[in-house]
């Protein structure tokens, strides 16, 4: 047997046992959960014209940045954002250290679970639970919390975990930058302290590669130990154009490219592509009723709509969920 017949062999025997293709120069399909569309061919194209030494657009490893959303783009977010629900579900767990909070709006609605009355103080009420239920203990007691969470939930519709509701395709996007000298960071509306426990495990993404929003924080000594004490008070809102505020203050290099799917996403498309060549925009359309949801114009969570018109205009490319992807989460 040849060395490449031993490889290809190799090669095969992969596929079978995880069910995705290996990244790399021997791989016959670096994304083989998307269909052979344009879209799969557009972003190939790009990490092949920024690899590819020796040409005008080669960009070097260390420029070679990448900056993923997190809801809708990296996982689902309905019926609601994956954070509410914690969120939510820690409302209950904390109600018996808390009894006025049965005839205290927006936790009446929570603990009777009037998903109506909650939504109807709007954001306030929204910013009120996630500062009582965000708050009060140390970033390590809070890490805890969100890793036992995360282990154990499962989504009220799929009955999956809500771990184990991450697309299969963007994983494997994920993958194919990394094996390519591309350095991929969270960019998320979400709070940065609920994402970083499980990132890593989940996405191969480092804490420190890790951007959301955040509530203050201040440090103290406990018995004689330091740790960093949660506040009820926010500190930072990494949306709209927070991202790329938060992407020059954390990351500080401005990305080649970026995935993202609502009007969230729309100044870090914006910041990543105008002006900025090399540049890859890309935008998960979720367009499948049948294996997740379709929405995008008229949804309260993850709308799409600016960002959409904007993507013609701006080279952007629009991933159809239905028809370029051939699954969405893993193991189906």
């Amino acid at each position: 047997m040849t060395p490449n017949h031993y490889r290809q062999l190799v090669f095969a025997l992969l596929v079978g046992l995880f069910g995705f293709a290996a990244t790399g120069s021997d791989a016959a399909d670096p994304l083989p959960s998307w269909n052979d569309t344009a879209t799969k061919a557009a972003i190939i194209d790009f990490v092949g014209t920024v690899t590819r030494k020796g040409t005008a657009d080669y960009v070097p490893p260390a420029e070679r940045i990448a900056t993923f959303d997190n809801d809708g783009t990296l996982w689902s977010e309905q019926p609601m954002y994956f954070q509410l629900a914690f969120a939510l579900d820690r409302v209950k767990t904390m109600a018996p250290e808390h009894p006025e909070w049965k005839n205290q709006q927006p936790f009446k609605g929570v603990l009777e679970s009037d998903t109506k009355a909650v939504l109807a103080g709007g954001k306030k009420s929204l910013l009120e639970i996630v500062a009582a239920t965000h708050s009060g203990m140390t970033s390590a007691e809070f890490e805890r919390i969100v890793t036992d969470w995360i282990s154990t939930a499962k989504h009220p519709k799929t009955g999956r975990l809500y771990k184990d509701m991450v697309y299969q395709p963007m994983l494997e996007l994920l993958a194919y930058l990394r094996a390519n000298g591309f350095k991929t960071f969270i960019v998320s509306g979400g709070g940065i302290e609920f994402m970083r426990p499980w990132t890593e495990a989940t996405y191969g993404i480092p804490p420190e590669q890790v951007v959301g929003s955040s509530i203050k924080t201040q440090f103290e000594l406990r018995d004689g130990k330091p740790v960093i004490v949660r506040l009820p008070e926010i500190d930072f809102i990494d949306d709209k154009e927070g991202k790329p505020v938060g992407i020059h203050s954390h990351i500080g290099r401005r990305p080649i490219f970026a995935a993202g799917n609502s009007d969230g996403d729309w100044q870090m498309l914006q910041y990543t592509t105008i002006g900025h060549s090399p540049s890859f925009g890309l935008i998960v359309h979720h367009t499948d009723d049948r294996r997740e949801w379709a929405y995008d114009r008229d949804s309260h969570i993850g709308q799409l709509d600016k960002a959409l018109d904007d993507a013609p205009r701006q080279g952007w490319t629009v991933v159809d969920m239905k028809q370029d992807w051939k699954r969405i989460y893993p193991g189906e």
